[in-house]
C-alpha cells in the first residue's frame, strides 16, 4: 500500500521564514553578494524550471531521460532487488518513474523535496502508477543531514538517487559535504545513483542557460518574487538582469542577479546598497570531465563503480560505492 500525499513527513529543520530572513541578510551582506540556490524553488519556482526542462537549449534534462530510457534496466541490475530508493530533490518525479519501472521489488521509495507542492504532485503521480511500491515522501533540504523514516520492509540496501546533476550545483567544497552526507546515508553496501553532466563545447553549455524564450530569466528573477513576498522586501524586478556565463577555467556556469542602477534594497529592518553593474550570485552549474568527478567522489571515500554516457559524452549517470573510511 502506497503512502498517500498526506502522509508527507516534514522535516525538523525544513527551513522556515526566520531561517530564509537570516540566510538573506547573510547573503546581501557578503561580499560579492550571493544568496543560495535552494531560494529557487517555491510553488512558481518549480514550475518555471520544469518549464526550463522542456527548453530546445536545455539538452541536459532531453539527454538524461533518453539515457534513462535506454540504460535502466541495467542500472536495475546494478542497484539488485528490495532497494530502499532515496531521492534527493525529487522535483516532478519524471526521471524516477523510468527507473521504478525497472527495480525489482523496491521496499520502498523515498523523494526528499523541498518544495511542499512539487513533492505532493509527484507522489500523486508515481503513486498511481505504482501501487505496490511504499512511498514515504519527506518535506526537506536536501543539503541538511535527513532523518530518513523507517522502511516498512527492512530493504537489502538503501541507494541515494540524486539525478539532473543537481550535484554540479555546489562548489567543490560543499558537493563532497554533500556527497559524504550521502555515504553515512546510505546503508553498508549501499550506493549512490547521480547525474553527472559533463564538459563539451561552451556554446552548447552557455545557450542552456540563456534560452530564447526567456524561461531561465524568469526563473532567476522569480528568486527576487519570492523573496518580496515572503520576506516583505523591495527588490525592483526592472532593476535586476538575468546573466549566466561560462567560466572555462573553473568548469561552470556561474549565474547572477546585476543590478542595472545604483539602488537600496530592504529585508527587514535592514537596508543594502547595490552599484550598478554590481552582480549577486545565485548558482553554479559545473561541469566534470570523468576524471574530475572520479577525483571528487575519492574525496568523499566513495568510487565510482559504473557509468553510463549518451553516444555524444555530453551527460553521464554514475553508480558509487564506499571505497575507505574519510577521516
Amino acid at each position: 500500500m502506497s503512502a498517500q500525499p498526506k502522509d508527507i513527513r516534514v522535516d525538523d529543520r525544513h527551513p522556515d521564514i526566520e531561517d530564509t530572513l537570516d540566510t538573506v541578510r547573510r547573503g546581501l551582506a557578503a561580499k560579492p553578494k550571493k544568496l543560495p540556490s535552494r531560494l529557487f524553488y517555491d510553488e512558481r519556482g518549480s514550475a518555471l524550471f520544469e518549464a526550463i526542462c522542456e527548453q530546445p537549449e536545455y539538452y541536459l534534462t532531453r539527454v538524461e531521460i533518453a539515457l534513462m530510457q535506454e540504460h535502466a534496466a541495467d542500472m536495475a541490475r546494478t542497484l539488485g532487488p528490495d532497494v530502499r530508493l532515496v531521492e534527493y530533490g525529487s522535483g516532478s518525479g519524471i526521471k524516477t518513474g523510468v527507473l521504478l519501472e525497472h527495480l525489482e521489488t523496491p521496499a520502498a521509495y523515498v523523494p526528499v523535496e523541498i518544495s511542499r507542492t512539487a513533492l505532493l504532485d509527484s507522489v500523486a503521480e508515481l503513486a498511481s502508477r505504482f501501487p505496490n511500491i511504499p512511498m514515504q515522501p519527506v518535506c526537506a533540504d536536501f543539503t541538511q543531514p535527513l532523518r530518513l523514516p523507517v522502511a516498512m520492509r527492512p530493504p537489502r540496501r538503501t541507494v541515494i538517487y540524486f539525478p539532473g546533476s543537481t550535484i554540479g550545483n555546489f562548489e567543490t567544497k560543499e558537493a563532497i559535504r554533500i556527497l559524504r552526507q550521502m555515504r553515512t546515508e546510505m546503508s553498508d553496501g549501499g550506493g549512490i545513483l547521480v547525474g553527472v553532466d559533463l564538459k563539451k563545447d561552451p556554446a552548447i553549455i552557455e545557450a542552456a542557460y540563456n534560452d530564447a524564450a526567456g524561461v531561465t530569466r524568469d526563473f532567476t528573477l522569480n528568486m527576487l518574487v519570492r523573496l518580496n513576498r515572503e520576506l516583505g522586501a523591495d527588490f525592483d524586478l526592472d532593476a535586476f538582469q538575468h546573466r549566466a556565463r561560462y567560466n572555462a577555467m573553473a568548469g561552470r556556469i556561474e549565474t547572477d542577479l546585476v543590478s542595472t542602477k545604483r539602488q537600496d534594497v530592504h529585508v527587514g529592518s535592514d537596508t543594502f546598497a547595490f552599484r550598478e553593474g554590481e552582480a549577486m550570485h545565485v548558482e553554479y552549474s559545473c561541469k566534470y570531465s570523468l576524471d574530475d568527478f572520479a577525483q571528487m567522489a575519492a574525496k568523499a571515500g566513495l568510487s565510482v563503480a559504473k557509468v553510463w554516457m549518451d553516444d555524444e559524452r555530453r551527460f553521464s549517470v554514475q553508480y558509487l560505492v564506499r571505497s575507505s573510511p574519510v577521516s
